[in-house]
């Protein structure tokens, strides 16, 4: 899959920077992911909401993005929540033991608390 890109959308909604990537994050893409992620979890406001729904796979170095992320929004005191994540990335954030880690919301809504 060499060559492959994660579409990104970012918007601001209640109060919360909603970050959405699309694709596999996968060996060709992580770094992708990483550099963006954290970017736009430094300009966040408060809170950070990682939409996971089109999020296809994530690979270990995926997952090392989003604690690289998490560290860099503590720096900057930003709380970061993952949404709506798809059965596979549910089972991926089980067996990494990320939903221990992060606070994994149904909705966007819930993310951010409304």
């Amino acid at each position: 899959m060499t060559g492959a890109q994660l579409d990104w959308k970012t918007e601001e909604r209640g109060g919360a920077s909603i970050i959405a990537a699309s694709g596999r994050i996968d060996e060709s893409t992580a770094d992708d992911f990483r550099t963006n992620l954290i970017e736009h979890v430094k300009a966040a406001p408060a809170n950070a909401v990682i939409d996971l729904a089109g999020i296809e796979y994530m690979s270990s170095r995926g997952l090392r993005a989003l604690t690289l992320a998490q560290r860099a929004g503590q720096e900057t005191g930003t709380t970061i929540v993952l949404a709506r994540p798809n059965e596979t990335m549910r089972e991926i954030l089980a067996i990494s033991r990320y939903d221990m880690v992060f606070r994994v919301a149904d909705t966007i809504e819930d993310a951010i608390g409304h």
